[in-house]
């Protein structure tokens, strides 16, 4: 066993709640430009007396309309302006609230609103709206519905005029430090969203020791952060009270379709992201090289950052001849690569999925380093970050301070800390199991070398976590597909990888009877028509079904019918006919690659 922890940097309130901030924001920063939204398609900045004076009057309509401290509040909307004004309102109001994805399907909505009891939720479309009331039958506790996009703000600023400043001040410190800021759904391998309940105090010790480590990425009045992660997972939500906490300017983006432009017209000096993002720039800088005819000179390029950012690890540094290189490559490649980045930062945070040594080398080669980290929602994200001025590529950095981090003896990593959360809502079952004798099971795999820093080489759960950082319970997508008649056993695949992808055998018996009906050669087996267009079509049926249970980004892709079947004498499947994923994996490794291929 082998534990390593840091000396806290920030000192946790020993009262009080994340509504402090906004009014210490206005009293000791009051012209500071704390964020910025599109108005006009323009950048417009909202200074810490404007945020406060905005999220006052939301909270007031909230009040008016009977929100009551504790009540639980939904909030199902992209990442905008309104999210974090609303997010702050909520608080304010002395309520919790309960982020729901916007790509949510109806059953995840009914869930996520029903456990957790909310009275009400403020939704961002028409679309969402009609995803409530699909299921509002189903949730009696649910009272008021608002919609952004048909003037939520307006109608709780106007419904709450005749509330008193003195009643909103009395409601904002009515949490306390442990009492529950939100309520995070978070995937789990049984198949439900389980709710991890995060008390202000675990915010206070997150962004609080992150922004005093990470201090020259967060200078008030210098620094700012465009947020395009979704503000309804917990890496999203760290950004948001971190930067107020800081305070920076934080900037939100909604679509991120547009996110070169985005970044070039906001010009963000830190940038948060997963993996895929920073996949993306590079793919995209090497194809338009390649377009232009520069493609040989792109991959020298890319060599000699990946050789300088290695040389920097190394006593002597990079010799004379690579610097020299690096010099040219710099005016030729890398300026331009930064460019796209906004031209301002110097660093960028990358958390949800594993980077990768290549990746952290170039970014680092070209002058953008990235800190990669590791967190997981009941961690209230970040639970260990590379350190600006000491990084180590190809781990996860050290342990958030003031917080511990232990590797049992069969190699899970175990945490402890005031960031922690406090346990699953209204699930006292899985909170025993997660949090044993005062630790934190994370059911991830890792090693701690000498310095304390991390690194995660595997997962004892079954969470896939794909590219983009999203967290998929193969259970239930993989329930809902087998179902089918004609589907003996599916397995759910994309970690590390951009998209979700499916492995499906064929029952035997039934694929008999659906050959007959069906036209088909008597006798003919699943590896003859595992590439017939009406057997795939109808196999498509069965996964359609199955992405109806979940959101978009959790929906299988692409899938695969293999020829053969999971079988126990394969070591496939367990005596209970549980899938031995790596198992599976391992044997049907070519398959897998074939979904991922162009």
């Amino acid at each position: 066993m082998r534990e390593f922890s840091l000396p806290a940097l920030y000192e946790v309130p020993t009262d009080g709640n994340l509504t402090d901030l906004i009014r210490r924001n206005a009293a000791q920063h009051p012209d500071v430009a704390v964020m910025s939204r599109k108005v006009a398609g323009a950048w417009t900045d909202v200074t810490a007396v404007q945020f406060l004076a905005e999220v006052r009057a939301a909270a007031k309509g909230l009040i008016a309309a009977g929100i009551r401290p504790g009540d639980r509040v939904g909030l199902m909307s992209r990442t905008r302006y309104e999210w974090v004004l609303l997010d702050f309102a909520i608080w304010s109001a002395g309520a919790v609230t309960v982020p729901v994805y916007e790509t949510s399907s109806a059953e995840q909505v009914q869930w996520i609103l029903g456990n957790s009891g909310a009275v009400a939720v403020v939704v961002e479309s028409a679309a969402h709206s009609a995803a409530v009331e699909s299921v509002r039958g189903s949730l009696p506790e649910l009272r008021h519905v608002w919609q952004l996009d048909a003037g939520a703000v307006a109608e709780l600023e106007a419904s709450g005029a005749a509330v008193t400043d003195e009643v909103v001040d009395e409601r904002s410190s009515s949490a306390k430090a442990d009492d529950p800021a939100t309520i995070v759904y978070t995937s789990g391998t049984t198949g439900r969203p389980k709710g991890c309940v995060l008390t202000h105090r675990a915010f206070f010790a997150e962004c609080g020791n992150v922004v005093e480590r990470l201090k020259p990425l967060f200078r008030t009045g210098e620094c700012s952060v465009l947020l395009f992660l979704p503000a309804a997972h917990v890496f999203g939500r760290l950004v948001e009270v971190a930067s107020v906490m800081a305070p920076i300017k934080l900037g939100c983006v909604p679509d991120i379709k547009n996110l070169t432009d985005e970044l070039a017209s906001f010009r963000p000096t830190l940038v948060l992201g997963v993996p895929r993002v920073f996949e993306k720039v590079y793919n995209s800088a090497r194809a338009k090289a390649q377009a232009d005819g520069k493609g040989k000179i792109f991959d020298k390029a890319a060599g000699t950052a990946i050789a300088w950012s290695q040389a920097l690890a190394t006593p002597s540094g990079p010799s004379i001849g690579l610097r020299l290189k690096h010099k040219v490559f710099d005016k030729l490649v890398f300026s331009k690569l930064r460019a796209v980045l906004g031209g301002r930062g110097e660093y960028a945070i990358s958390g949800g999925a594993p980077l990768g040594e290549r990746l952290g080398h170039f970014f680092r080669g070209i002058g953008f380093t990235v800190l990669e980290g590791y967190g997981l929602t009941e961690s209230c994200a970040a639970t260990a970050f590379n350190p600006w001025d000491r990084q180590k590529i190809g781990t996860v950095g050290q342990p958030l301070p003031g917080s511990v981090v232990r590797i049992a003896d069969d190699g899970e990593v175990l945490l402890h800390g005031e960031h922690i959360f406090s346990g699953y809502w209204d699930n006292e079952a899985a909170t025993a199991e997660a949090l044993a004798d005062g630790w934190f099971h994370t059911g991830d795999i890792g090693t701690l070398d000498e310095d304390g820093y991390l690194a995660i080489t595997g997962r004892k759960k079954e969470i896939i976590v794909t590219a983009g950082g999203k967290n998929v319970a193969p259970a239930v997508i993989e329930d809902r597909i087998r179902a089918h008649a004609l589907v003996a056993e599916c397995m759910v695949v994309g970690d590390g990888r951009p998209f979700v992808g499916a492995l499906v055998t064929v029952d035997e018996d039934f694929l008999v009877r659906w050959a007959a009906d069906n036209g088909k050669p008597a006798g003919s087996s699943a590896a003859a028509l595992r590439e017939d267009p009406q057997l795939l079509a109808e196999i498509q049926r069965a996964v359609d079904d199955g992405n109806a249970a979940v959101s978009k980004a959790e929906s299988v892709r692409k899938f695969r019918i293999l020829a053969t079947q999971f079988t126990e004498e394969a070591g496939h499947i367990t005596p209970s006919l549980k899938l031995k994923r790596n198992v599976v994996a391992k044997d049907f490794a070519d398959e897998i690659e074939s979904l991922y291929r162009g």
